[in-house]
């Protein structure tokens, strides 16, 4: 069930003050929030430079494994202070960092009979997308090939990288891939206002 832009603006300031209380060696206890949030969700939490917008954490929850509220408190802290691509985030950065929140859908197998089928299922703009095989397994956003101007085979071909694969693994036999949808809401300034974000591949 898809939250409102109300509830959307309530997640990203949730995932604002665990950072922030977390920084400050605090526990966040919040005990009064919107239903929806005790319902079992994925959830990603993004952090950007500002101005700039340079990537500065981004950690998540891909399954729908524990309720919204406790998935967004984990996605959070971890995106601050546990992507190893990144030294922790420090309280003062905060001030120059706006924070973005992904909810997901539960994660879907993509069926084919043969790996190129994907180019014509796979959705820019839509679908983000989950590669496992073996041990391996990697995960991007549905915002990142736009971001980054991918088309299909690209958005795959980086899949197949960020899960420690080679770039065309997702050709091979026995790879399987999940597509999910986001609903995105993010600052368009550090602790200012909040909007739903939409993804356009225009």
């Amino acid at each position: 069930m898809k939250l409102t832009l109300e509830e959307g603006i309530f997640a990203v300031k949730f995932a604002r003050n665990v950072i922030e209380s977390h920084l400050s060696g605090r526990d966040l206890v919040v005990n009064n929030y919107p239903p929806k949030f005790n319902e079992k969700r994925g959830a990603f939490v993004t952090l950007h430079t500002y101005p700039g917008h340079d990537l500065r954490g981004c950690i998540g929850i891909p399954e729908p494994i524990m309720p919204l509220i406790e998935a967004l408190r984990e996605a959070a802290i971890s995106s601050a202070i546990s992507d190893p691509r990144f030294p922790p985030v420090t309280l003062e950065e905060m001030d120059n960092i706006v924070v973005e929140v992904s909810v997901l859908t539960s994660p879907q197998l993509i069926k084919v009979s043969h790996p190129r089928e994907y180019l014509e299922k796979i959705k820019i703009g839509r679908d983000g997308l989950v590669i496992e095989y073996g041990v391996y397994r990697g995960l991007l956003l549905p915002q990142v090939p736009v971001e980054w101007g991918w088309d299909v085979e690209e958005y795959l071909a980086n899949l197949c990288l960020k899960a420690g694969l080679p770039p065309d693994m997702w050709l091979e036999e026995g790879v399987k891939i999940y597509r999910f949808e986001a609903q995105i809401f993010e600052e368009v300034e550090p602790r200012g206002e909040i909007v739903e974000k939409a993804i356009t591949t225009s």
